[in-house]
């Protein structure tokens, strides 16, 4: 029989990291790595059965609260794997990806030797740490020694706080563009959604997935040690920062260690990656592919529209047609004929919506993407 005290020293545990991102958060997620220990970060605005019902997906083994740490039923990880993270899908059935030490410091070395940080520069951590971009910037800062200011919550006050006390470098979602200086940081990453075409010269578009454990490619282009292939229209990715397995077991590696994206893309000549969107939000309508990302750009310059959203719904005569749901600041200038002819002036015909919503706002994951699914169920069960 082994003893508790010998079993506590060989088990890796997993640590539920149940506090709102702070010094106290960052404090103890190194005390877990220098127990050789895993974390797992737990969004804070989950509801109690969302968050039960991740953390049955999860299975930690400690719960660490402001209050300390409790320990419960859970599975250990195995040695070193260094963190856990939800993934930010916004239908089915959460997955969570586990990512060993040696890819969380590939992404570290990775983004840091792309963005030429020195111990000079100083990150803002003001993401949600339960999703992997907001995570990062913390993970990052840890292994590669560069200072750090942790706060709960991204807000301009805080942003601009965090500049005058010496932070250079933040990541954000666009939406946080409108509200904030952007020349008070020396750089600022961008990822979560489709950017506009028009950004402050020190914003860098980033792309990843948990699954690659953040941002993989900045500006188009892979960062150094991340291979990128265009199958049948699909990204594959291939890189040291890659998942080792989700939570499960299941490994969604192919066994040349190629990752599938699910997003459609293409790949130029000279390897500058351009992202059409999810496989998934692809709308064929009357047989004819419309991207949804496609359409809102087209419609992000008309007058009074704040926000937007563009969805296939179901259709019996069209097999699915193009819904859009639009935020404005002054309703009497929407009108479906006049968003249907703005389209028309830089797309074909079948790109122009069908449907028009109008709504208070469109919800969107943390990181600002559209969840899509759930405009449609809203639009079925009214």
């Amino acid at each position: 029989l082994v003893s508790h005290e010998s079993y506590a020293r060989c088990v890796n545990e997993l640590v539920c990291l149940d506090m709102a991102n702070s010094q106290l958060f960052v404090d103890r997620l190194s005390r877990a790595w220098d127990n050789n220990d895993a974390v797992f970060p737990l969004d804070q605005r989950l509801p109690l059965p969302a968050r039960q019902h991740i953390l049955n997906v999860v299975k930690p083994t400690i719960i660490a609260t402001s209050e300390g740490d409790t320990r419960i039923d859970g599975l250990p990880v195995e040695p070193g794997d260094a963190i856990v993270v939800a993934t930010s899908g916004t239908s089915g059935v959460p997955k969570a990806a586990v990512l060993t030490m040696s890819a969380v410091e590939a992404s570290a070395r990775a983004t840091t030797e792309y963005l030429n940080v020195t111990l000079r520069d100083m990150w803002l951590a003001c993401l949600p740490p339960s999703h992997v971009g907001g995570l990062s910037v913390i993970t990052r800062s840890l292994i590669m020694g560069t200072s750090l200011i942790a706060v709960p919550n991204f807000s301009p006050d805080s942003y601009a706080k965090a500049a005058q006390n010496g932070a250079t470098l933040v990541s954000l979602v666009s939406t946080a563009l409108q509200r904030i200086d952007p020349t008070l940081f020396r750089a600022i990453v961008l990822g979560g959604s489709r950017q506009s075409s028009q950004l402050p010269p020190n914003c860098i578009i980033t792309y990843g997935l948990t699954e690659t454990g953040s941002g993989v490619v900045y500006n188009g282009k892979a960062l150094r040690g991340v291979e990128l292939e265009i199958r049948d229209s699909i990204v594959y990715v291939r890189a040291p920062m890659l998942l080792r397995a989700y939570r499960d077991g299941t490994v969604p590696l192919d066994s040349n260690g190629w990752f599938c994206t699910r997003d459609r893309g293409t790949l130029s000549e000279d390897g500058v990656l351009s992202i059409e969107g999810r496989e998934d939000d692809l709308i064929i309508t009357g047989g004819e592919n419309v991207w949804p990302e496609i359409v809102e750009d087209a419609l992000r310059n008309f007058p009074s529209i704040t926000d937007l959203c563009v969805v296939g719904v179901s259709d019996p005569e069209w097999g699915h047609a193009v819904h859009v749901w639009i935020v404005t600041t002054d309703a009497r200038l929407i009108s479906l004929n006049a968003i249907r002819e703005h389209v028309k002036q830089t797309l074909p015909a079948h790109c122009a919506p069908q449907q028009l919503h109008i709504v208070s706002e469109i919800p969107r994951t943390a990181l600002g993407k559209p969840q899509r699914s759930i405009l449609v169920e809203r639009l079925q069960t009214s």
